[in-house]
């Protein structure tokens, strides 16, 4: 198991290293100049050619890479260009809107959809499995953006049960700021739980046709306790590798759904700052939101021993 664990973790180096690389070659990539953007049109050549100095855009890429991954692993993401107020801090107060969207939707979603899944499987064919497989391909064709605008306007214009526009942090106050939360909380959980119901059945499916459960039934096993010890932990080593994905997923296109509801999360503010040209802000939350994606995904993978113990083998 420690080996496992040793070698999981010694694989994220090198990821993490290409991950920078990306980032750091993609943001060169952009058309313009940060230092034109930082000092105007008005500016002059001698004070732009300073500035670059000053910024270390005149030095070899090699040379630029190397001192901001120096100043990005002591916490130094730079400075915004429009705003001049450190990324760090900006970045970590953005994604904690967005990561409490995400972990509460795909948490709910999990609870949802697994179980939906298993009794799918279960019933497989027959009337119950058709509908909640009906049920998941409907809500997996729907976008979540429409989605969304629907129960705003059924449960916020036409009920006004709920605030459609603005945020109040749940620090401040907690259930008034769960209740700007509910409605892009209740998508997120609509369209997931589509996608973990469809692969919980599809890996439930497979279990059951195991000879160690058609085993455990002749045994005089009953089916609940043939779902809950025999097809659960087998079948749900998939729907852990799937949940991953749709976290990492999230976090980087959440930007559609903070937008619909007006939320300062981590998404308004990459495309925020994409159309100020705030290369910094850019780079920051490409960066932020990769590492979390591998680090969700080193997470995952140790997680996965607990169901599969033939993974660390």
């Amino acid at each position: 198991m420690l080996s496992y664990i040793a070698r999981r973790v010694a694989l994220t180096v090198p990821t993490l290293l290409l991950v920078m690389v990306a980032v750091f070659a993609l943001i060169h990539l952009i058309p313009g100049d940060p230092a034109q953007l930082m000092l105007g049109d008005a500016a002059d050549d001698a004070t732009l050619s300073q500035l670059r100095q000053h910024l270390g855009l005149d030095r070899p890429l090699t040379v630029q890479f190397a001192r901001w991954l120096l100043n990005v692993v002591h916490g130094d993401f730079g400075h915004s260009i429009t705003n001049g107020l450190p990324v760090l801090p900006l970045l970590l107060e953005r994604i904690q809107v967005s990561g409490t969207i995400i972990l509460a939707a795909v948490t709910l979603a999990t609870l949802i959809a697994v179980p939906a899944g298993l009794i799918a499987a279960w019933k497989q064919n027959q009337t119950v499995d058709v509908a909640i497989v009906a049920g998941a391909t409907l809500l997996l064709s729907i976008p979540s953006f429409w989605l969304g605008l629907l129960l705003m306007l059924q449960f916020g214009l036409k009920l006004g049960w709920l605030p459609v526009v603005g945020y109040v942090p749940l620090s401040e106050n907690f259930s008034e700021g769960l209740l700007y939360l509910l409605l892009p909380i209740a998508t997120l959980v609509m369209i997931e739980s589509g996608i973990l119901t469809r692969m919980s059945r599809a890996s439930a499916i497979d279990v059951l046709r195991l000879e160690y459960v058609t085993h455990a039934r002749a045994k005089g096993v009953s089916e609940s306790q043939v779902l809950r010890r025999h097809v659960f932990p087998n079948a749900f080593g998939p729907t852990l590798t799937m949940i991953g994905v749709i976290l990492g997923n999230l976090l980087g296109g959440i930007a559609v759904l903070e937008t619909v509801f007006t939320l300062p999360g981590i998404g308004r503010l990459l495309v925020d700052a994409i159309y100020a040209r705030d290369y910094p802000v850019v780079q920051g939350v490409m960066l932020l939101t990769a590492l979390t994606y591998v680090f969700i995904n080193l997470i995952i993978d140790l997680c996965y021993p607990i169901f599969d113990p033939r993974v660390t083998t």
